[in-house]
């Protein structure tokens, strides 16, 4: 992959002049036409070897572009905080919004290349995680996201070169290291590592594209050229796709099973064995939060249900059961003006807890495959495809020693109508009851033929869907507890 970038490429100084006063201009035209469109991000990420002047392309794009629009992200070592959380939670944080152009110095390819040149990482290992790095990238070009990926090529005989040249100055010195010199003395180990990842992740949607970095100049005008043609080709093809408004055909069940039918909504506490039950769960839960072992791990529980099912008040007597410095309930409604401007899953991202911590979702990332489905407010190809993308997520959060507790509360029909009269005649309950929860209310074999299809599709090992008899409030809230109680036993 690398050969063809080996040829040695030099512009004169005259040239290179002329042609950059044509491609700044061509440049910050087509800047200003994604900014004013708002359609889509553009994702940059400048990578390479060592010396072959990655940082310089930062600042040759600021100084060429309207540096207002371009964010820069120079990543190195993972802080604390990243640490805490999933691999790539840090990049999703930093993901541009529409109408922006975010640069990565230092991107999700970093870790996976050094950890397979250094031995950290077995094959198989690099092959799992490059691989949902593809799917990554697939996701964020299926949300509109452009992608361009600048892989900047130095043969070991120019990179020694280039190192030597920069220490010899006492202005640019700083700029080699000792780990580039230790590096320097593992390039065929580098370039080895680095051809796998480039052709197992070069793809239709994110190819990479290789440039021979010898020749400062040439470098410039080749990175300028790229991205000024990708600009350029997305912005001729128009916006993705129109939001569909009206909703699809309903699916029937994958294996025709209706699993929330099957449920016995039936089942009761009584008032006694509520009184005793509880206070016991939430102890139990309490020492978990506690345990020394949880300290490696944290919980994410995701409330999902009916209208009225009662999600409120299990949450609360989740939370009852825990410190309030360790744990942030996170309420989901429409999305907002900055969060529409992101990938759908980017503002569940921005909620993970750190380790040892709790975050309680009420409602989540299944709005997608829920409400946006029935209602239409999500095309079909993206909530088809969006099953796959959560299961990803959230294998990704259970590698990372996240719990994942995903709780379905259901109750009848009858039982959601009485429980919606109940709110509209009690004054402190009102505002729990809108012409929203009535509209949906009509559409109940559909919004049931969804969950159906939730539960056969993103029901995995590592984080199964648990499925709450909710007709009576005490079974469920006790039910709740016991969850995830188990569910945290079972990790520690």
């Amino acid at each position: 992959m690398f050969e063809s970038a080996e040829l040695g490429h030099c512009v004169d100084k005259r040239d290179y002049d002329r042609e950059v006063a044509k491609l700044r201009a061509r440049l910050l035209d087509a800047q200003m036409h994604v900014v004013e469109r708002a359609e889509f991000p553009v994702i940059l990420l400048s990578s390479g070897a060592d010396g072959a002047g990655k940082g310089d392309i930062v600042n040759i794009l600021n100084e060429w572009m309207d540096p207002r629009h371009v964010q820069v992200h120079a990543l190195g070592e993972p802080t604390d905080e990243d640490r805490s959380r999933p691999p790539m939670w840090r990049f999703w944080r930093r993901l541009p919004p529409k109408g922006k152009t975010g640069v990565f110095l230092g991107s999700w390819y970093t870790a996976p290349i050094m950890d397979r040149v250094y031995g950290r990482v077995g094959g198989s290992e690099m092959t799992r995680t490059l691989a949902e790095v593809t799917r990554f990238e697939r996701m964020l070009a299926d949300e509109g996201a452009l992608i361009v990926k600048l892989w900047l090529h130095l043969s070991k005989k120019a990179q020694k070169k280039r190192f030597a040249k920069l220490e010899s100055n006492p202005a640019t010195a700083w700029r080699v290291t000792a780990q580039d010199w230790k590096d320097h003395r593992r390039y065929d180990r580098f370039r080895q590592v680095s051809e796998r990842a480039l052709r197992d992740t070069s793809t239709a949607e994110a190819p990479w594209t290789v440039i021979e970095a010898t020749d400062a100049r040439y470098r410039n005008l080749t990175v300028g050229r790229t991205l000024l043609d990708a600009m350029t080709k997305r912005l001729e093809r128009g916006k993705r796709s129109a939001t569909v408004r009206a909703a699809p055909p309903p699916a029937a069940p994958i294996d025709a099973r209706d699993v929330i039918e099957e449920l016995d909504l039936s089942r009761k506490l009584t008032d006694a064995k509520y009184d005793g039950k509880l206070p016991k769960l939430q102890a139990r839960l309490h020492a978990l939060a506690y345990d020394k072992r949880f300290r490696d791990h944290a919980c994410v529980m995701v409330f999902e249900g009916n209208d009225a099912a009662g999600k409120g008040g299990a949450v609360r007597r989740v939370t009852q059961a825990l410190d309030a410095r360790l744990y942030d309930v996170v309420p989901i409604a429409a999305p907002t003006e900055e969060e529409r401007a992101q990938p759908y899953l980017w503002r569940f991202w921005r909620h993970l807890p750190r380790l040892g911590r709790f975050a309680i979702f009420d409602r989540s990332w299944y709005g997608r495959v829920l409400v946006e489905r029935v209602e239409g407010f999500a095309a079909e190809p993206d909530w088809t495809r969006a099953y796959r993308e959560i299961v990803d997520f959230e294998e990704s959060l259970v590698r990372s020693g996240i719990v994942v507790v995903k709780l379905w509360l259901a109750i009848s029909p009858e039982e959601q109508l009485k429980r919606f009269h109940a709110r509209e005649k009690t004054p402190f309950k009102r505002f729990k009851i809108t012409p929203d929860d009535w509209r949906n209310r009509k559409k109940w074999d559909a919004y049931q033929r969804a969950v159906c299809d939730m539960v056969d599709r993103t029901s995995t090992e590592p984080s199964p869907w648990h499925l709450v008899e909710a007709n009576d409030k005490k079974w469920a809230r006790v039910k709740v507890l016991e969850t995830a109680c188990e569910a945290i036993e079972r990790v520690l």
